[in-house]
């Protein structure tokens, strides 16, 4: 539905984009992901066609958005952070203008609105104007024109900033049901949001794709190998030396020592449970397990070992990237 061939983009010397190739299919709910500064906004901007690409191309449903940029745009639904509305208009006639702009056929127009008006549960203040709605009403109005023209792509950007939390949840109900039948991608600093409601990930860090996988195979390959704390009563050089002849250990680090005891962080070998071997060898040499701990990654640990987030946290914004 949407594939991305080797987009980059720079402005003078500074690259935003640098050289990424992502696919996205029918019927999918993508997390687009990455700290600021990472070139996420901007790679939204050009798959959406709001920046030409400095090389590369973006195919919406085998259209080039570079060649082909109105029939590439009709097959998108854009929902920006912050939704262009028009504040003196009410609701209904915002969409009809919407509708009107999108090129909605009059027949269908206005069942088209109130099918829509329906679906994100605007039916209350469809007669208000929109300057005396709420932050959360608003984001719904936006929404709404996003999905007016049944979109095969739908492109939501931040949806729930702002939101309280019974809107987040219906935002997120509405967000899995969109996904049933239209390519969803979401972007969001919210990792909470993305576990609940997308099927696949797009992590990018430093202009370059970090991870483009599902989330539960992301966890997965990081908890193949086993991490886990030791807390040992005894020795500490003798602690080190036990359990540095474990066959299957491959990294092994005094965390911390004291005269009684010592706490040694280990990590094993793929596929390896080396716990119970622990057990028996500190036993076999005198020295008594006070405490034992594995370590499990999640997904928000995955993401920041991808990203590294505290990298040039200071970028300045200018505009360019957000």
């Amino acid at each position: 539905m949407v594939k991305v061939t080797h987009l980059t983009k720079k402005y003078g010397d500074y690259c935003a984009v640098d050289d990424i190739s992502f696919e996205l299919e029918d019927g999918c709910v993508y997390g687009f992901l990455g700290p600021n500064g990472a070139g996420k906004s901007t790679t939204m901007n050009m798959i959406t066609g709001y920046l030409a690409p400095t090389r590369g191309s973006v195919l919406i449903d085998d259209i080039s958005m570079m060649k082909s940029p109105e029939k590439a745009k009709k097959l998108i639904g854009y929902l920006p952070e912050i939704p262009p509305l028009y504040p003196d208009m009410t609701v209904l006639e915002y969409l009809k203008f919407a509708a009107e702009l999108k090129g909605i056929d009059k027949i269908e127009r206005m069942n088209k609105i109130h099918r829509i008006i329906e679906t994100v549960k605007l039916e209350v203040v469809e007669e208000r104007l929109i300057k005396n709605l709420s932050k959360g009403y608003k984001q719904r109005v936006g929404l709404a024109q996003a999905l007016l023209a049944d979109p095969k792509i739908i492109i939501l950007d931040e949806p729930t900033v702002g939101l309280d939390p019974k809107q987040i949840v219906e935002v997120r109900d509405l967000i899995r049901r969109l996904g049933e039948d239209h390519t969803v991608i979401l972007s969001t600093h919210i990792l909470s949001e993305v576990r609940a409601v997308c099927d696949h990930v797009i992590i990018v860090s430093r202009g370059k794709i970090a991870a483009d996988d599902s989330i539960d195979h992301l966890v997965e390959q990081y908890n193949e190998k086993q991490r886990l704390t030791i807390v040992v009563k005894g020795n500490s050089s003798n602690a080190e030396k036990v359990i540095g002849r474990i066959e299957g250990i491959e990294e092994k680090k005094m965390l911390e020592e004291s005269t009684e005891s010592c706490r040694i962080g280990i990590t094993a070998e793929a596929g390896r449970d080396i716990r119970e071997e622990i057990f028996v060898k500190c036993s076999e040499n005198g020295l008594i397990v006070l405490e034992l701990n594995v370590e499990e990654i999640s997904f928000e640990d995955v993401y920041l070992k991808l990203t590294n987030e505290a990298y040039d946290l200071e970028t300045p914004d200018d505009g360019r990237e957000g």
